[in-house]
């Protein structure tokens, strides 16, 4: 029997270019685990799991959290590996709770904003976007401004170095602080706050505390 529809903000994610991975059961289980960890930070109403394949998803009551979600998972796995993720809202029912298969428009919603991102991944100007949400529900203008920002979110994050993501990953917990990360890294705590400065690390952040509001 199906479980009455509600609606969740719905997440489905896929790895980037997984069958040209030389090893894909290195790249499964580093998902597996990047899932886990922010499972345990951030708890989906269902669980943030991988379903089918290379396909993950998991379920939220507020736009906000499957946006951090979203992000939190591509910090955990870049630069090794990236995934790209839809998320929409929507009504969705649970038609097997053992084998975690569900459906229902928020998985439809889902699935568009999956397959639009990866359409326009394609293209050179946007060739850095790995996230995008759909809700038919949304009042005008509401989801081309959420998109808006993961565009530029999504650029900024695929631009930056290695040890810039890690910075961005460090200071993604409010208690970790840049004297910290600059211990860890071997520089000086001024060269971490120039980083953050000019590598938009600072701005990714802002935003991500902007967009976490998001009901």
């Amino acid at each position: 029997m199906s479980d009455p529809e509600s609606a969740d903000c719905l997440l489905l994610g896929d790895i980037v270019g997984s069958r040209s991975a030389p090893d894909r059961r290195q790249v499964h289980a580093a998902l597996t685990e990047a899932l886990a960890a922010v499972e345990r930070a951030l708890p989906s109403r269902r669980g943030l799991a991988v379903t089918v394949g290379d396909e993950f998803q998991g379920a939220y009551a507020a736009l906000g959290d499957a946006l951090e979600v979203a992000l939190r998972v591509r910090l955990l796995l870049l630069p090794d590996v990236d995934v790209r993720l839809g998320i929409g809202r929507g009504g969705a029912s649970v038609l097997d709770a053992g084998r975690g298969v569900e459906d229902g428009p928020g998985w439809w919603a889902a699935r568009e904003a999956l397959e639009a991102v990866e359409e326009r991944a394609g293209h050179a100007a946007t060739r850095l976007l790995r996230t995008a949400h759909r809700d038919p529900a949304a009042a005008p203008g509401h989801v081309e401004a959420v998109n808006a920002a993961l565009l530029c979110r999504d650029h900024l994050v695929g631009s930056l170095s290695d040890r810039s993501l890690r910075l961005l990953r460090g200071l993604m917990d409010p208690d970790t602080t840049q004297a910290e990360l600059a211990a860890r890294e071997g520089v000086s705590a001024s060269a971490v706050s120039q980083r953050v400065r000019a590598d938009g690390i600072g701005a990714v952040l802002a935003a991500q505390a902007l967009l976490r509001e998001l009901p």
